[in-house]
């Protein structure tokens, strides 16, 4: 059967094991100083292993493979990481299911899975179980969003423009989408209150391995958002892509853009 599984580049990969780490199924392990599936059908193919990747060694590819099989994976996780690995295993599977991948069992941990949803399209208003259905359309085409979530090459990063969005933004200005996402990628992160040790890193090799025209910087006003903008340009500067531009566009807490530079 067809269906969404891991890819390993061997030539990318450097053997650091972060992968085989990152895999609550146990379906990667390092064969001769490289990651592997070594079981296909201990692996569900969501991709939430791909993040971890520190050379993009990693990505989510449609082939022909046998079907998820949850309980060999689950008895094959027990052996060789006991309860806990279990327990790991199955706190991840506890999260909303995503689409199946010729299996009946919800898996894999949805904030990683690499997805990229159809093109928006406007949706009805009316209102169902007293809440308003969706009015407008939504422009994103990606997830996941999130910088720590998000991997370090993906088919949604190439030849676009790259927002890189405060999570204050998009509660102070009801236009983001229209006004920034449309026909662009996103990463969402916040400066202040986030775990932000390895972010410069990370956007240093998100620049260096996809194919990025410019990036902007979408912060409030407040001076501890100009933290993202910092984590920006030294993560540029990092990845060698001197020709890669990086515009900060401030939002005001009342939604109002205050200005646009570029560094």
């Amino acid at each position: 059967m067809k269906r969404a599984i891991i890819q390993i580049n061997e030539e990318r990969c450097t053997g650091c094991g972060q992968c085989v780490d990152a895999c609550a199924e146990g379906a990667i392990q390092l064969v001769d100083g490289k990651a592997r599936v070594v079981r296909t059908e201990y692996c569900d193919g969501l991709g939430a292993c791909v993040g971890d990747c520190p050379t993009g060694a990693l990505q989510v590819v449609e082939v022909e493979a046998p079907a998820y099989d949850s309980k060999a994976t689950e008895a094959h996780v027990r052996l060789t990481r006991g309860e806990a690995g279990v327990h790991r295993m199955r706190a991840q599977h506890a999260h909303a299911p995503l689409p199946h991948h010729g299996h009946d069992e919800p898996c894999g941990c949805p904030g990683s899975a690499v997805r990229m949803p159809k093109a928006p399209s406007a949706a009805p208003a009316v209102a169902t179980d007293g809440l308003p259905a969706k009015v407008n359309a939504s422009e994103l085409q990606q997830w996941p969003v999130q910088l720590h979530l998000v991997p370090v090459r993906a088919p949604f990063f190439q030849d676009k423009e790259l927002v890189i969005l405060s999570t204050c933004a998009p509660i102070a200005s009801a236009d983001v989408h229209w006004r920034f996402l449309r026909g662009r990628s996103v990463i969402v992160a916040c400066p202040k209150l986030d775990r932000t040790e390895p972010y410069q890193e990370k956007l240093a090799a998100i620049f260096a391995n996809n194919r990025i025209a410019r990036v902007l910087v979408v912060r409030m006003e407040v001076p501890c958002c100009g933290g993202l903008v910092a984590t920006a340009v030294r993560a540029r500067d990092a990845s060698g892509r001197a020709d890669l531009p990086v515009d900060e566009i401030i939002v005001g807490v009342e939604g109002e853009v205050q200005g646009r530079r570029t560094h």
